[in-house]
């Protein structure tokens, strides 16, 4: 596998899942309720072992997984992605005990989590959150508020980020492994323009327990960055899947769809509009692939290239959902429609995980101190002298 190509038998896995999520998983997508956690769908998600492969897969596999799903059902992409967004810090940083009690659940589809990190003042600036974790004899109690949450409120546990440390950013804060059960903990669900079971939840003075402690106290900003430099490359791939659904359908329709006496694709225009789009995707899934090979392969830079990969993902498959709504023309607009369904589903991925303004931040601040690194070291390299000619004792040139 290189960074650029895909073998035989990961491409027929795509195809595989593809067909898979359009055949089994849409309809009972379709089944449920907009908003809502749609259990028989995770359950199918379980059923099929997805997301027990999920869990098992390094970035490359997870990107291919979302990328083939949301080809197929977005809905299905987003209920696996938004299961393993609030688990994965259980199997990365929990212990044992941590990850017998909730693990096997959430692989079987049985057990929904959630992914608490936003606030309603900290979003973009996750350090700056301020759900306090206040000392207790036993532990500590949360109290705050927590929106824009995967899952909430009918999740059977968070991951919940809080802060420990009053003054310390991102060094202050914790993370904890919440039940849904506890006292104190309720919720809202948020009506969004793509019905994604999202909300928020409120603490008022929930308990908890070193046992919940995921990591360790005041390292908690380390386990959220290494759950979203994982599935960041993958939302890239996420925004992918979508755009290769839109671009499908646009090829279908121009090429039996006729205007002034001749398919829609001999029009000069519209074919070279099609042709973009297909350049723009294929670029895009391969700067995904390459980040999320990355990722796997340990190399250096992967923030950079994770928002590099998410940026250039979500901002082209907004352009080629754009641009297929206006070749379909009206009818792309009817309620129920596959375009009108990328069209609100497309918008999410450029805000949530760092809005394409963060990823911009973030790219800048990796290049501008890779440069500086490089200047230290040239200022510290001794300049050699040139050798000299044995046979002149003259420096040589």
């Amino acid at each position: 596998m290189t960074a650029f190509s895909l073998e035989p038998e990961q491409t027929a896995w795509c195809e595989e899942l593809r067909t898979l999520a359009e055949e089994r998983l849409r309809p009972l997508a379709e089944k449920g309720e907009p908003g809502r956690v749609n259990r028989p769908l995770l359950a199918a998600l379980g059923e099929l072992g997805l997301l027990d492969r999920m869990f098992g897969s390094g970035a490359l596999e997870l990107c291919l997984l979302r990328e083939s799903l949301a080809r197929g059902c977005t809905e299905a992409e987003t209920a696996l992605a938004l299961q393993g967004l609030g688990t994965t810090p259980v199997v990365r940083a929990g212990t044992p005990a941590q990850r017998e009690r909730w693990l096997p659940g959430v692989r079987a589809g049985r057990t929904v989590a959630a992914f608490a990190l936003s606030e309603p003042g900290a979003g973009s600036d996750a350090g700056a959150l301020s759900l306090a974790a206040e000392p207790t004899p036993g532990g500590w109690r949360l109290t705050g508020e927590k929106c824009w949450i995967s899952n909430a409120p009918e999740a059977d546990f968070a991951t919940v980020f809080a802060r420990t440390t009053p003054g310390a950013g991102s060094r202050g804060i914790t993370a904890f492994l919440v039940p849904a059960d506890r006292p104190g903990l309720t919720g809202q669900p948020l009506d969004m323009l793509s019905p994604h079971p999202i909300g928020t939840l409120e603490f008022d003075g929930v308990p908890v327990t070193a046992d919940d402690v995921l990591g360790e106290p005041d390292r908690g900003f380390r386990v959220a960055m290494d759950t979203l430099n994982l599935f960041r490359p993958s939302v890239g791939a996420f925004a992918v899947g979508m755009a290769r659904a839109a671009l499908d359908a646009t090829v279908a329709h121009t090429a039996r769809r006729t205007a002034f006496g001749a398919p829609l694709s001999d029009l000069q225009a519209v074919s070279h509009q099609v042709a973009e789009m297909a350049t723009r995707t294929e670029a895009a899934r391969l700067l995904v692939f390459a980040a999320a090979a990355a990722y796997d392969a340990g190399e250096s830079g992967v923030p950079r290239r994770a928002a590099m990969a998410k940026l250039y993902a979500t901002e082209t498959a907004q352009y080629v959902v754009d641009t297929a709504v206006q070749l379909h023309g009206a009818r792309a607009l009817r309620r129920g429609h596959l375009l009108e369904h990328l069209y609100r589903e497309v918008r999410a991925p450029r805000i949530y995980e760092g809005a394409s303004e963060v990823q911009r931040a973030i790219i800048a601040k990796e290049l501008y101190a890779t440069a500086a690194a490089r200047q230290a070291e040239a200022r510290q390299t001794p300049v050699q002298e040139p050798a000299a000619d044995p046979r002149t004792q003259e420096p040589t040139v």
